[in-house]
């Protein structure tokens, strides 16, 4: 995690690329398009819905003024064009409202007009990604004077944007928006499921809301890109435009609890986090209402709404700043994510790009917005977890060091007698489960106060180091070591019994009385007496070292730099047999 770039990273790269050169790329208003206003660039005729579209030419258009009580009826919106003819054809592009029924009429320098109609759940084969209706203008001789749209049961005139512009042209842009859409959704798509994973994975409630937050966005770029009209073409319309509008408000409730339970509750001032929460929550309940209007003034509802989403992500964000004033790493990364779509939220609210970036305008905007908060998110919360995935093994590197270091002597780096026992007991349970002889033997160097006591507890340490040296020599798969304490060593064996054993009891003592420490205490030799406890079948390690300890102060007994052995067969509860063998 920490180190190189990951395969998933490096397509979301890529596609974060394209998506953002596509933008870069996409021109605000292309050329050759021609952007329509509703109040200033279309005449207006109101009409009752029993009425033929072939009463085009008896209606009597206003180019002054705003249409009004058009709800219920019928709203005729209508502008006129030169008469030079356009290479490719001449297309008209709409942008997805909420109507019952639409019909676009070409009228031709001839006279002729040819209409082309959709209605809502039956967009046929006009619809277009970026949420877009498309109406090519019909071949013919004669150039097109006019374009009228007819637009039944509208909720809103402010909703309609529209744009003329060649066909060829058009195919263009529907090509790019579907291309750049495909790529946000994907991003969108990615991120929630590794956010998903990363929320199961470590139990964190905010990585949860994040993953919630990208499904919302993705299950509305889906619908308002118009990409689900593929499989189910019936929902085209209204319906897609009011589960569009819901989602949007759910959005900002959602993205609200991921920004605020990111927080520690001991590092974010509570007032604020209530307030944000209360806002967040109430943004995504007027989804609902305002997801079920099918007419009336929307635009200013909408703005209402806009305030109400701009004052809660002002209420975040100064929640976030004192949170990272206070040391929230999370703070910091949910302000960087949040800066974009707040900077575009003020952008859209203060200039108008609605009939901009190939009438995908503000939702396009925003759903670009919304991929680059999903991506910095996932990152920074990857970034996060990678740190404190390194401080976890560091912890544990430390832990390990420190529970090795407990089990092992400092001054010669044979384990101690703790380190001895969690050694020894799987020793003797083989021994057991194989029936094999176990011994143990307890090593003590003779005379070793006077040591200390002549040449000083240096030379007494180097002593100790010098035996603890030898006596790892004889560590192995069949025998562990160990310095139980003092001038005290152990050794376990198993496999070994009779003769075998003493011969190597006897090995061990002159292996440890030829030790040179001329050095450090000069011609007085060092031995040592060792006490032996062997015992068939094996005991624990209690009793042998009881035994053990026995047959040692025999040896100590009996005058020093020798070993005892006590046998013990069918356990420690019959009498032992003692061997003694003297020093040579």
């Amino acid at each position: 995690m920490t180190g190189g770039c990951s395969p998933l990273a490096t397509r979301c790269g890529r596609l974060w690329g394209l998506l953002g050169l596509m933008l870069l790329t996409m021109p605000a208003t292309p050329a050759q398009a021609r952007a329509l206003d509703v109040e200033r660039d279309l005449c207006h005729a109101v009409s009752g819905t029993a009425l033929g579209d072939d009463a085009l030419p008896r209606l009597r258009f206003a180019c002054r003024g705003t249409p009004d009580d058009y709800q219920k009826q019928s709203l005729w919106l209508r502008t006129t064009l030169d008469e030079r003819p356009v290479q490719g054809g001449l297309a008209l592009m709409l942008h997805n409202s909420r109507f019952d029924r639409l019909a676009v009429g070409f009228s031709y320098a001839d006279g002729t007009t040819r209409w082309q109609r959709v209605r809502s759940g039956d967009f046929g084969s006009h619809w277009r990604a970026g949420g877009q209706i498309l109406f090519d203008a019909p071949p013919r001789a004669v150039p097109v004077t006019a374009v009228t749209m007819r637009f039944d049961g509208l909720a809103a005139h402010q909703l309609v944007r529209a744009r003329i512009l060649p066909a060829d042209e058009a195919g263009v842009q529907a090509s790019g928006m579907a291309a750049a859409i495909g790529a946000a959704l994907t991003l969108l798509l990615v991120s929630g499921i590794y956010s998903l994973s990363l929320a199961v994975a470590v139990r964190r409630q905010y990585l949860a809301w994040q993953a919630g937050w990208s499904a919302t966005m993705l299950l509305w770029g889906t619908l308002w890109s118009q990409a689900h009209l593929a499989l189910l073409p019936t929902m085209a319309g209204t319906a897609t435009a009011q589960i569009c509008t819901f989602l949007a408000c759910l959005a900002i409730a959602v993205a609200t609890a991921s920004a605020v339970t990111a927080v520690e509750r001991g590092r974010g001032v509570r007032g604020l986090r209530i307030v944000a929460l209360l806002l967040g929550v109430g943004v995504g309940l007027a989804g609902i209402p305002l997801a079920l209007i099918r007419r009336g003034d929307l635009s200013l509802l909408a703005d209402l709404l806009g305030f109400a989403i701009l004052a809660d992500l002002i209420v975040v964000a100064i929640y976030l700043a004192l949170a990272w004033r206070r040391g929230s790493v999370e703070a910091r990364d949910f302000l960087a994510a949040w800066g974009l779509p707040m900077a575009v939220l003020a952008f859209i609210h203060i200039v108008d790009v609605n009939k901009d970036f190939w009438g995908g305008g503000s939702q396009f905007v925003m759903l670009v917005a919304a991929t680059w908060q999903a991506l910095w998110l996932a990152a920074a919360a990857t970034r996060r977890l990678a740190q404190l995935r390194i401080e976890r093994d560091h912890a544990r590197d430390a832990e390990a060091r420190a529970q090795t270091l407990a089990r092992r002597d400092p001054l010669t780096g044979l384990p101690n007698r703790r380190g001895f026992i969690d050694s020894v007991t799987p020793l003797l349970d083989r021994a057991r489960v194989g029936n094999l002889p176990a011994a143990l033997l307890l090593v003590d160097i003779d005379r070793f106060k006077s040591i200390n006591d002549i040449h000083g507890h240096e030379a007494g340490d180097a002593v100790l180091c010098t035996i603890g040296q030898r006596i790892e020599r004889w560590e192995g798969p069949m025998c562990t070591v160990a310095r139980l304490g003092g001038e005290e060593f152990g050794l376990l064996t198993i496999g070994m019994e009779g003769i075998v054993l003493s011969r190597f009891a006897e090995s061990i003592r002159r292996g440890l009385a030829d030790c040179d420490h001329s050095v450090i205490v000069g011609d007085r030799p060092v031995t040592a007496s060792i006490g032996v406890a062997e015992v068939r079948p094996a005991c624990d390690f209690k009793q042998l070292y009881r035994v053990a300890d026995e047959a040692l102060y025999d040896a100590k007994r009996g005058g020093r730099n020798r070993v005892v052995v006590q046998r013990y067969r069918d356990g420690p509860s019959r009498a032992p047999s003692r061997e003694i063998v003297l020093s040579k």
